[in-house]
């Protein structure tokens, strides 16, 4: 049997009813929707490149909405962490630095993965026509599949424990589902 007594004295933390929580929700899981749907468009009837007069311009436009979308995400789900409360027995010296290390792990997946395919292998070059020579096998991916979508749940999840926060720690999980569902949909 399971013991749900911590995880129902983690969400007696969190309101998942305030609306910059809802609001990270949503981001959360608008970001893969969007790009698996922009990307899937752009395979079937090329108009992004024809918009933008090349694949590499396309992808490298929606590379960009992707990042601001990030960007947006990442504002929401730490206003969100930041008006809910904290969990005062993890808001010590070992929590943090255990949630710095964590993030530090998720940055080298991200930034590795990034160095690894490059700005079109990160950005769905592939819808685009823009193939790699290769399949990666290198570090990360000799470790882990998707080291994008896992460095960066482990970023969110050190973020979390940094700033000792059951919303955050929550919105890790949303995090975590909708890259699951993305690598679902996507293979």
């Amino acid at each position: 049997q399971v013991d749900v007594a911590a995880m129902v004295q983690l969400f007696g933390y969190v309101d998942v009813t305030d609306t910059g929580f809802i609001v990270a929700v949503l981001s959360i899981a608008f970001n893969p929707l969007f790009w698996n749907v922009v990307a899937r468009w752009e395979h079937r009837t090329r108009a992004l490149s024809q918009v933008f007069g090349s694949p590499h311009a396309a992808c490298y436009c929606l590379g960009a909405a992707i990042l601001v979308l990030n960007c947006v995400r990442s504002h929401c789900f730490t206003e969100a962490m930041k008006s809910q409360p904290k969990l005062e027995g993890w808001d010590c010296h070992w929590t943090y630095y255990s949630g710095l290390a964590i993030s530090a792990i998720g940055t080298l997946f991200v930034i590795s993965s990034f160095l690894a395919l490059g700005f079109t292998g990160t950005f769905l070059g592939d819808y685009f026509g823009i193939l790699m020579e290769e399949k990666v096998t290198s570090f990360p991916f000799s470790v882990l599949d998707n080291p994008m979508y896992w460095g960066s749940t482990a970023i969110y999840l050190g973020w979390s424990l940094m700033h000792a926060s059951p919303a955050g720690l929550l919105l890790t999980a949303v995090v975590a589902i909708s890259y699951t569902i993305a690598v679902l949909y996507e293979g």
